[in-house]
């Protein structure tokens, strides 16, 4: 029978004996947890002297003695002869110190568990039956597998201090999500979410878990970056974990340094998991690389709410530069008039990408010259992405028989 203890070994010693590939594998995990290594072993192969010299470990260049297990809280014995992994697995038996011994696992009084974490949660997958390392790995990889998928309940009983994680969605698929971002949000009390990004995945949360909507329209704007940013901060220092999930990054013209900040003045502890940028993501859905080499050498990205900047004038005249405009729809025609004010052609490939990552995606290629009649036309709505280029040719990459969305021009 076996039993599953979760021991802390920081600062405590762990005897290694034993300096080939299998005690360099699994040394790592001493390192990581700060406990006292010792390796002792006559020579050492090359990854157990990497690890030496990386981590500062001691080595002791002998044979292993019954003496060297005496003050061992864990012995690891893997020195490829059964007579010596047995003999200090006998010397540790006599002292009450446990012992992994690789020679025969089934017969050592200590086991390592194939292990997955996720955040401060710590699986070990051990058969009670025998030594089967490849079976308790493919049960572990499975484990693992569903930790990432944030399908597991990780939320921990309320107490301590609260916190906010500002995740980044990404452009909406939730397997287009960080698995950081997926862990988060299975650990969320609280999910104060926007209208854009991976809004599916809160169906999969815990029925207790509130959720607020802040979602913005175009003309709508329901709770201000105020109201967010007291929502964080009150539902934070009430003990409870909160994700501020937000499509694409919280840093792209997401307000994140927004939130960040009033958090920070409140003294509520935050982080930012970054995501897959709408500037990037939704041209790629399409078929469109923003820099492409030969076409484009660089890419200027603009907010079309704002005015246009003297820095986006030259990025639209200019011809080695792939412009992204988030938020532009409404603002197309001063776009236009800026880049034909800056010099560009009018045969200057425009791309706009609809509902980009979903399966209402649309593609209208146009040119400067007619971009606006073909959006009219096209009944061109937000949320969108206007791609500005050379990279925006509806043949630079697919031809028009194997491009999946539809295109208007």
């Amino acid at each position: 029978m076996t039993t599953m203890l979760g021991l802390s070994l920081t600062g405590r010693r762990v005897l290694f004996v034993g300096g080939g590939a299998v005690a360099a594998r699994r040394v790592g995990r001493f390192v990581d947890e700060g406990a006292d290594i010792h390796i002792v072993s006559p020579e050492l192969g090359d990854e157990m002297r990497r690890a030496v010299d990386a981590h500062g470990l001691m080595w002791h260049a002998r044979r292993v003695g019954p003496d060297d297990v005496a003050d061992a809280w864990l012995v690891h014995s893997a020195t490829g002869d059964p007579r010596v992994d047995t003999a200090v697995a006998a010397w540790c038996e006599s002292r009450r110190v446990f012992c992994v011994n690789t020679s025969d696992g089934a017969h050592g009084s200590a086991r390592l568990t194939a292990e997955t974490r996720s955040g401060d949660i710590v699986v070990g997958v051990a058969s009670d039956a025998g030594v089967d390392p490849r079976r308790a790995a493919r049960l572990r990889d499975a484990i693992a597998a569903t930790l990432r998928a944030g399908t597991l309940p990780l939320r921990r009983r309320r107490g301590g201090g609260g916190r906010v994680d500002l995740v980044g969605g990404g452009p909406g698929p939730a397997d287009l999500m960080t698995v950081r971002g997926r862990r988060l949000l299975a650990e969320a009390d609280v999910v104060v979410a926007d209208r854009l990004g991976p809004t599916d995945v809160l169906h999969e949360l815990e029925p207790d878990v509130e959720v607020i909507d802040v979602g913005k329209r175009p003309g709508h704007h329901p709770v201000t970056q105020d109201e967010i940013n007291a929502l964080l901060v009150a539902h934070a220092r009430a003990g409870k974990r909160v994700v501020r999930l937000k499509g694409g990054d919280p840093f792209v013209f997401g307000r994140g340094g927004e939130e960040v900040a009033a958090c920070h003045a409140a003294g509520v502890a935050v982080e930012v998991v970054p995501g897959l940028t709408s500037v990037v993501s939704v041209p790629q859905a399409a078929g469109i690389p923003v820099t492409h080499r030969g076409v484009s050498a660089g890419i200027h990205v603009a907010n079309g709410q704002g005015a246009v900047s003297p820095s986006t004038r030259a990025a639209l005249g200019d011809d080695t530069i792939t412009t992204v405009v988030l938020m532009g729809v409404a603002a197309l025609p001063r776009i236009v008039a800026a880049a034909r004010d800056a010099g560009a052609p009018g045969t200057r490939p425009v791309a706009i990408v609809e509902r980009g990552h979903t399966p209402q995606q649309r593609t209208t290629h146009s040119t400067l010259a007619e971009v606006e009649r073909d959006a009219a036309t096209a009944g061109v709505a937000n949320p969108a992405v206007i791609v500005i280029g050379e990279v925006a040719r509806a043949d630079l990459l697919l031809t028009a028989a194997t491009d999946r969305e539809r295109v208007t021009r």
